[in-house]
């Protein structure tokens, strides 16, 4: 084991103390970008582009949902994988029911370590 000077050793804890949280500095995922598109009776498609500041598997934006007005959940999109060399980046969702009378639905989105927080987009469905 190798010893390190008093200072040493405070100023390595120091910085283990300040680096340590940079995961949560990632910040929340955010939608900046949505398409909808209509294919069929009742049923669309997604395009939505979302930015985070994917750090790796620890922190990266693992899915987004599209919401009807009153919190239920017509469809989710699962992110696999972590996206740090390309932001922002758009995925698409095809197939989602959505009801009739529902005349705008939110699309969110979450990450591995804040799930839900960042920015959200209303859009209107086209009928």
């Amino acid at each position: 084991m190798m010893k390190f000077p008093f200072r040493a050793r405070s100023l390595i804890c120091g910085t283990w103390l300040i680096l340590s949280p940079l995961t949560a500095l990632a910040g929340e995922a955010d939608v900046v970008g949505v398409k909808i598109i209509k294919e069929g009776t009742g049923t669309y498609r997604f395009d939505v582009t979302v930015r985070h500041d994917d750090t790796g598997w620890k922190h990266y934006a693992n899915a987004w949902d599209v919401v009807a007005p009153d919190g239920t959940v017509l469809g989710t999109r699962t992110l696999a994988h972590p996206h740090e060399n390309e932001q922002p980046f758009t995925r698409s969702l095809a197939g989602v029911r959505i009801p009739d009378g529902i005349a705008e639905v939110t699309v969110r989105a979450h990450d591995s370590v804040h799930e839900l927080g960042g920015a959200e987009m209303r859009v209107e469905v086209p009928r």
